[in-house]
């Protein structure tokens, strides 16, 4: 009776166990490390805007950015850039319920919208450099151009490289709707690629 009353008083006395879900999942891992990855790429390009602004703010001799760049051009990059948004998501939205075809075929128009962009942008590079004389010694806007542009020009060549990566394997049978989370984790960099582009639009372009 004794170790019975003993056993109950310990049962009584114990700490109830947590049925949650850990929030740290293997999945959750990759989005982390993602948001992670943002987070500090964020603060860079953050930087790297806030310069631009510091530099032509009260600077008499800045260029009006529209005497130079191909406004038109660059609207047309942007109109891309956010219609591959909307592609990634229906991609996502396809390995999600198990339609590879879906899949497959917007995740190749995300590929395609991020190469028409870089080979836009290179278009646009050879007119400034060639007949506009743009270059990275000439003055601040210009170097600050560059700088922006190129850097930005990195991540979307990254990001065709990752998605391009995605879209082989899911055509070999390797990225399975078990596996969507990494076509969400993709789509959190891509996203974040066409945010910045549509500030870096807004600020070195237009205004």
């Amino acid at each position: 009776m004794s170790e019975a009353a003993a056993a109950e008083t310990h049962d009584h006395g114990a700490l109830p166990v947590d049925q949650l879900e850990p929030s740290l999942t293997p999945g959750n891992l990759g989005k982390l490390g993602m948001w992670t990855f943002l987070a500090g790429d964020a603060m860079t390009f953050g930087a790297g805007i806030a310069a631009y602004g510091a530099l032509r703010i009260n600077n008499p001799n800045w260029p009006t950015p529209a005497d130079y760049l191909g406004i038109t051009t660059t609207a047309i990059m942007t109109f891309i850039l956010i219609c591959s948004s909307v592609t990634m998501v229906e991609a996502l939205d396809g390995i999600q319920h198990g339609m590879q075809s879906k899949f497959r075929m917007f995740m190749g128009l995300t590929v395609l919208g991020g190469i028409l962009f870089l080979g836009m942008q290179a278009f646009e590079w050879h007119h400034l450099i060639v007949e506009k004389g743009m270059s990275t010694q000439r003055d601040l806007f210009d170097a600050t151009f560059f700088i922006l542009t190129g850097f930005h020009g990195c991540h979307v060549f990254g990001g065709v490289v990752y998605n391009s990566v995605l879209l082989i394997r899911g055509m070999m049978g390797k990225i399975t709707q078990a596996k969507a989370g990494l076509v969400e984790i993709a789509g959190l960099y891509w996203h974040f690629v066409d945010l910045v582009w549509i500030l870096i639009f807004t600020f070195i372009y237009l205004i």
